[in-house]
């Protein structure tokens, strides 16, 4: 009897797995399409670059509910069609990764041979994209070609759900209008979401933007835990919640979200953005302001007196680190 509930057990995996395939299949071949009718109206010129960002509005203004298609990400498919337009060998292959395997691989690889590879391998080894990038770093793509190999040094017997996971991607669920799938953990997940409410509780001067706020520089995503706009500083303040002890490279994420905050989302009237870190492991609460370089000594202190005490914050992340633990 157990035996046919397993079998039943991997039916369902089977065609979740399936339909995950097919969908992303599809977005894969709108994503074409809509790059090769960009390019094409730019060859021809019968559009100019502006255009682009002009449709990027025109979607968000006449379709707000359809996301994934901002002036950057609409730039990226018409360079993942200008990319493999000349390989017709590789239209199935590149329907069967993900978008954000797709990006990984255009982006970084320089020829067609290293791209076909890892392309090939994302597919064969259900790659995360997380793992992908890490091979490429490695030079896996130099190493196999130099040592003659003919397979990859990695994990085989891959099972229904790591396809799932391979397919779990934010695009994917952008374009059927669903709820964002979260990569961090369930402790770290739940952290968010209850600091998301204290801080709103903290005062009207906040004003809540976004929970995994995407922000796309170059042929990358990164995502901020939590963008708020503080009303009394007119500036955005985006807050990253670490589960782990801190280190300088935090600061250094959190700097690099911040640039691009100002330079792609601040508009011109308001103030320089504001990070504000937060870490917690099993000893200590570390709470951490970044702010711009360009801040006058007199702005830091205005800044620092409307923002949220550090004592406050590292009281508040102690007491939401016990109820989830």
């Amino acid at each position: 009897m157990e035996k046919d509930f397993v079998d039943i057990i991997h039916l369902i995996k089977q065609s979740r797995a399936n339909a995950i395939k097919t969908v992303n299949a599809e977005l894969i071949n709108l994503y074409w399409n809509i790059g090769a009718y960009i390019a094409r109206k730019l060859e021809q010129s019968e559009w100019g670059n502006a255009v682009v960002f002009e449709l990027a509005q025109y979607i968000q203004q006449k379709e707000p509910e359809i996301k994934g298609f901002s002036d950057k990400n609409l730039w990226r498919m018409k360079q993942f069609y200008e990319t493999y337009k000349d390989f017709p060998k590789l239209s199935t292959a590149l329907r069967e990764i993900s978008w954000s395997h797709n990006l990984t691989i255009f982006s970084r690889c320089k020829t067609i041979e290293e791209q076909t590879f890892y392309i090939k391998l994302s597919k064969q080894e259900n790659y995360s994209c997380r793992e992908l990038d890490r091979q490429i770093s490695a030079s896996l793509f130099e190493r196999t070609m130099i040592g003659n190999a003919h397979s990859s040094p990695i994990l085989k017997n891959n099972t229904a759900k790591d396809l799932v996971g391979a397919f779990k991607d934010s695009y994917i669920f952008e374009f059927l209008n669903l709820p964002e799938f979260y990569s961090e953990s369930e402790l770290q997940r739940g952290l968010i979401k209850e600091m998301k409410a204290f801080i709103l509780e903290l005062g009207r001067d906040f004003l809540f933007i976004g929970e995994e706020y995407k922000l796309q520089v170059g042929n990358s995503d990164f995502y901020i835990d939590l963008l708020f706009y503080h009303r009394g500083l007119q500036c955005l303040v985006a807050f990253e919640l670490k589960t782990d002890k801190f280190r300088p490279d935090h600061l250094g994420q959190l700097n690099f979200y911040l640039e691009a905050l100002d330079r792609d989302v601040k508009k011109p009237n308001e103030n320089p953005s504001i990070g504000i870190l937060l870490c917690k492991d099993k000893d200590s609460e570390v709470v951490e302001y970044a702010l711009s370089r360009s801040l006058s000594p007199t702005m830091v202190a205005e800044y620092k007196t409307q923002l949220p005490d550090k004592q406050l914050l590292q009281q508040k992340l102690h007491e939401l680190f016990d109820s989830q633990s």
